[in-house]
């Protein structure tokens, strides 16, 4: 299911830390990496040339860092707009997950300053690994999944299922979170689900797999509470569905409808305390 990572690395934050824990993993040892560094346009000769010696060194920095084999990475680097860059190239090696770091912006921050991690995950359909500069990168062994009815809830459930598949005493996390909008939450219950529920669904798709599940329910406002029990339950990755609510004709107008209302995966991914995955499924 993940056979081609690209890894968008700037020489800053965790995503090289990140890339390295997820290839500890069984199931994603033998992907093969693509380490891209995007040289940004310079106003001047000297300043490109400049720009690309740095950029050279950021790549062969990162390689060396993961310590990969040789025949499983390979590297590139391209100037451009890092925004476009990153997506291009996803699409070019057809990436089965994108990890990038991001600085855990708010939306209007993340416009303001132009971020890059925000506008791929616009974008791009493809799952995307965020990492924030201030978290700890972990061992990978407790994966949470935030679990609804939708579609883009069972794409996560299927690759959280892949990745925790050899990994002895991994446990999936699965949270189901009834809305209450007043904001008032409720205590973080582990339960049995009733048969024929959501979470009953996932739990049997796990034991085919031999991935022992874990079943929790909160109330409250569901970004608050995805990220109270991602801490709560000390999750070493979250994962989180993102439909895709962009009509075709908007998809070339970044942002402009983010402006508008509150966005589950922007609060998530700003505010959780372990890397969060996001996946959209796209019809």
């Amino acid at each position: 299911m993940i056979e081609k990572i690209l890894l968008a690395v700037s020489g800053l934050g965790h995503a090289e830390e990140m890339l390295k824990t997820l290839k500890e993993m069984p199931s994603i040892q033998s992907a093969k990496v693509t380490v891209l560094h995007v040289v940004p346009g310079q106003s001047t000769a000297a300043a490109m040339t400049a720009k690309w010696e740095e950029g050279g060194k950021i790549l062969a920095n990162a390689i060396q860092s993961l310590n990969l084999d040789p025949s499983q990475v390979s590297s590139i680097l391209r100037q451009g707009d890092p925004k476009d860059v990153v997506c291009q190239v996803a699409d070019e090696i057809d990436a089965d997950l994108i990890i990038m770091g991001s600085r855990g912006l708010k939306r209007l921050q993340s416009i303001l300053s132009n971020s890059v991690s925000q506008y791929v995950f616009q974008l791009s359909s493809r799952p995307m690994l965020l990492v924030k500069d201030d978290i700890y990168v972990k061992r990978i062994n407790r994966v949470m999944v935030a679990m609804d009815n939708s579609d883009a809830a069972k794409h996560c459930l299927n690759l959280a299922l892949f990745l925790l598949q050899g990994i002895p005493g991994g446990q999936l996390l699965l949270a189901n979170i009834t809305t209450d909008l007043r904001g008032k939450s409720s205590e973080v219950n582990e339960v049995i689900p009733d048969k024929n529920s959501v979470l009953a669904k996932a739990v049997a798709e796990a034991e085919k797999l031999g991935v022992r599940a874990r079943c929790f329910t909160s109330s409250g406002k569901p970004g608050e509470e995805i990220c109270r029990l991602a801490e709560e339950l000390n999750a070493d990755l979250l994962l989180l569905g993102s439909p895709d609510r962009r009509p075709s004709v908007a998809k070339s107008f970044v942002d402009i409808d983010r402006l508008v209302g509150a966005s589950l995966s922007d609060y998530v991914r700003v505010n959780a305390s372990c890397p969060v995955l996001l996946a959209r499924t796209v019809a």
